[in-house]
């Protein structure tokens, strides 16, 4: 690796953690400032993440969230891409099924929750329905457009060598359009990671969105609150640059532009 790339990757580490600590610093002196007595302060937080991890919370209430999402978020991908991929495929099918798609996709996921409650109950799986609902229309729309999007040669190509049209779009137009699915999966993720704190704040007993309203009720605990509110960036950030791992993997690299 050479000394200008090993530099640009070290920059890319460094100045987020600087922005980071400059953030840490503002809000010490920001809460020291105002002498507030009922923001946390950065230590106060810290104790509070101590005392969530002593009493066994913190790992179980995380290992909840990412347990519905991982349901939800696999489930919306095992039904949105073949979905997706169909209609791309067969512009009639989707000429009859994209206004439904288009008028329902704009519905937030929360408008669903008293739906939810009413088809599931108050539990688990009403969590997971709303997080499958959230994940599910991304998916399909970029399904959908990647399908679109492959150049009319591979078509061709793919037919001139007799293949079946199942077995062109299997093995010629699924790959061809992977790297735009790649990006729905990643945008419908983050979606996912969202509706799963405002799910768990009405629908269920656990999870960090419960930690967040159970510790606003109970005692206002706002230390406990910001705890489980960054605990959520954290992790959304993790589950961000995780699936931007996959945009290096060499099979489907080349479908996207390098940046910098």
């Amino acid at each position: 690796m050479s000394s200008t790339a090993w530099t640009r990757r070290l920059e890319r580490v460094v100045w987020p953690l600087l922005l980071g600590l400059v953030l840490l610093l503002a809000w010490h002196y920001s809460v020291a400032w105002t002498g507030s007595k009922v923001f946390p302060s950065p230590l106060d937080v810290r104790k509070g993440m101590a005392e969530l991890a002593r009493r066994g919370v913190l790992w179980g209430y995380i290992a909840d969230s990412l347990r519905r999402v991982g349901v939800g978020f696999c489930s919306a991908m095992v039904v949105g891409i073949p979905l997706g991929l169909t209609l791309g495929w067969y512009p009639a099918a989707s000429q009859v099924v994209n206004p439904l798609i288009q008028m329902v996709r704009p519905i937030s996921p929360i408008a669903w929750i008293p739906i939810s409650i009413v088809w599931f109950g108050v539990g688990e799986r009403s969590a997971i329905f709303l997080i499958f609902l959230a994940a599910l229309f991304p998916i399909v729309v970029a399904a959908m457009n990647g399908v679109r999007n492959v150049p009319s040669i591979f078509r061709r190509a793919g037919r001139n060598f007799g293949l079946s049209p199942l077995r062109l779009l299997a093995t010629v137009v699924f790959p061809a359009s992977l790297p735009q699915i790649i990006i729905g999966l990643r945008i419908a993720l983050g979606i996912a990671w969202l509706v799963v704190v405002a799910a768990e704040m009405i629908a269920v007993d656990s999870g960090l969105g419960y930690l967040v309203i159970d510790a606003r009720n109970s005692g206002k605990r706002y230390d406990l609150v910001v705890a489980a509110m960054l605990m959520i960036g954290l992790i959304g950030l993790g589950l961000d640059i995780g699936f931007r791992q996959l945009e290096t993997v060499k099979a489907i690299r080349w479908g996207f532009r390098h940046e910098g």
